[in-house]
């Protein structure tokens, strides 16, 4: 959602911090996905070629090179032999979210996220609890189908559906079949499962998913043991299983499943301030501090 997402999962938090410290990360995200857009529509919109390309392979300036790794890889398994710019810009990519999570992607750059946190905003103002149970592991399933259909066909398999290069595509023709596919994206995210596409469905989400397990920055329960019970967090987090074993565990307060997008949702909504921005290195050296 685009303008102010105040939902059932943020009401406690509104009432404790106030509007700002509760929607403080969405809008920081927000801001981050809506400036990476900007910054590839300036050229085909206003002839202003800061960064050219797409969300999938791009150059800053005619100066760095930057390609998604999952793009490269599927390319790998097409028989494609990228150039050294191709991979070293893949590496670059790789390398920022083995820092910072490798979900962030999800969370702070992907456009089509706006599109399924609005999906998601409706169901809750509407009150709609249609959920059909979908199981986690079907998107590596997918993955696994596009890396196969890249072998089989030698071509970039999952850019035929991509829904966040077709937006983009879509936005620079104003008409097309992206149009359809992000509709397709929001209706299923609004009437048949919560947070469908992104948390179940998206293969690009389960590769960075991959990457992002051993990642450095992470989000922590530092203080669970002022938790309430409130439910504020697992309502608003894309993947709420990821916190049931730092909030709820005697081990380490960190959420490092790969899952986690590093959204800052649950910071957000917390009214009691459990969660922060923190990193795995405190916590291999000091252990599970409460």
């Amino acid at each position: 959602m685009i303008g102010p997402l105040i939902s059932g999962s943020r009401r406690l938090s509104l009432g404790k911090r106030g509007w700002l410290r509760s929607h403080k990360w969405w809008l920081l995200r927000r801001f981050s996905q809506i400036t990476l857009l900007g910054l590839f529509m300036l050229g085909p919109w206003a002839g202003i070629w800061i960064v050219r390309g797409n969300f999938a392979a791009s150059d800053i300036a005619r100066l760095v090179v930057l390609a998604d790794p999952y793009i490269v890889v599927q390319g790998i398994f097409g028989g494609a032999i990228h150039a050294w710019p191709v991979l070293s810009g893949a590496a670059v990519i790789t390398l920022a979210y083995l820092v910072l999570g490798g979900r962030a992607y999800c969370g702070w750059v992907c456009p089509v996220n706006i599109v399924t946190d609005t999906a998601f905003w409706l169901r809750e103002k509407t009150g709609l609890t249609r959920d059909r149970k979908l199981d986690r592991r079907s998107r590596l399933v997918i993955l696994a189908g596009t890396l196969f259909a890249s072998a089989l066909t030698g071509a970039v398999a999952w850019e035929f559906v991509n829904p966040v290069s077709l937006l983009q595509r879509a936005l620079i023709s104003g008409i097309g079949f992206g149009w359809s596919i992000i509709l397709a994206v929001f209706l299923l995210d609004l009437f048949v499962s919560r947070r469908a596409w992104c948390s179940h469905l998206c293969p690009v989400g389960a590769f960075y998913g991959l990457i992002g397990r051993g990642a450095l920055v992470r989000v922590s329960a530092t203080r669970r043991s002022a938790c309430t019970d409130c439910g504020a967090c697992f309502n608003i987090c894309p993947e709420p299983h990821v916190i049931v074993p730092a909030l709820k565990g005697q081990g380490s307060p960190l959420i490092l499943s790969g899952d986690c997008q590093n959204c800052g949702g649950c910071i957000d909504a917390c009214p009691v301030d459990v969660f922060q921005i923190s990193t795995r290195r405190p916590w291999l050296q000091t252990g599970a501090a409460e």
